[in-house]
């Protein structure tokens, strides 16, 4: 059976408890045995290099040099990572080591809560099987990106709320390596109420598989 650790904590705007909960459901609906901590001590646990998957919700926060690189380890070893939004692309900002890992670091969200379009980059890609371009309400997520990730899906910004920024295409969701570790990202799902969103929750739920070794 595969095993998968979701840590959670953080700040607390992003639910990261409530969150944790509707993917714990997820995974355990996918044959996951599933683990929970609410504290980044978890990442220091020499037993983490044998999972399938790391799941973070961890907003912002420290994590001690220790716990990181017991964690990167874990993924060059073949542990997969995934996560989603604010719990995975903005956790631990001063960490350069995790953002490495991540390949991408949340920088800014013009406008706040707003109106904007998901684009399907890769519709051939098994994550993104079946799914169009879709509307999306939330926080658009603009972040500084590994320009080795593989992008399935991007959103364009429009300038309303930062002109110099308009006409900007920036990835929502990738995938990549790190070491032997699948790593996968999708920069959607500000609360637990946005995982009632089929598309969201389908293509973090497919990410997720995805990465599990």
């Amino acid at each position: 059976m595969r095993e998968a650790l979701i840590v959670w904590g953080g700040w607390s705007g992003h639910e990261p408890e409530q969150c944790a909960a509707i993917i714990r459901t997820m995974l355990e609906e996918d044959g996951f045995k599933v683990y929970v901590e609410n504290t980044t001590e978890a990442f220091a646990d020499p037993s983490i290099r044998d999972l399938s998957l790391i799941v973070p919700i961890f907003t912002m926060s420290k994590i001690e040099k220790e716990e990181l690189s017991n964690l990167t380890a874990a993924v060059e070893g073949g542990v997969g990572l995934a996560g989603y939004h604010g719990g995975m692309g903005d956790a631990f900002r001063d960490a350069v080591d995790y953002q490495f890992m991540v390949g991408g670091q949340w920088v800014a969200h013009p406008g706040n809560i707003i109106d904007y379009r998901v684009n399907i980059t890769r519709p051939d890609d098994p994550v993104m099987a079946g799914i169009e371009s879709f509307p999306y309400h939330s926080e658009q997520y603009y972040m500084h990106v590994d320009p080795s990730n593989e992008v399935l899906a991007t959103t364009t910004f429009t300038g309303e709320h930062a002109a110099w920024i308009d006409g900007v295409t920036m990835p929502v969701v990738w995938k990549r390596k790190h070491g032997q570790g699948r790593v996968f990202y999708s920069s959607l799902g500000h609360v637990a109420s946005e995982f009632a969103v089929p598309q969201m929750n389908t293509i973090l739920r497919r990410g997720m598989n995805w990465a599990a070794r």
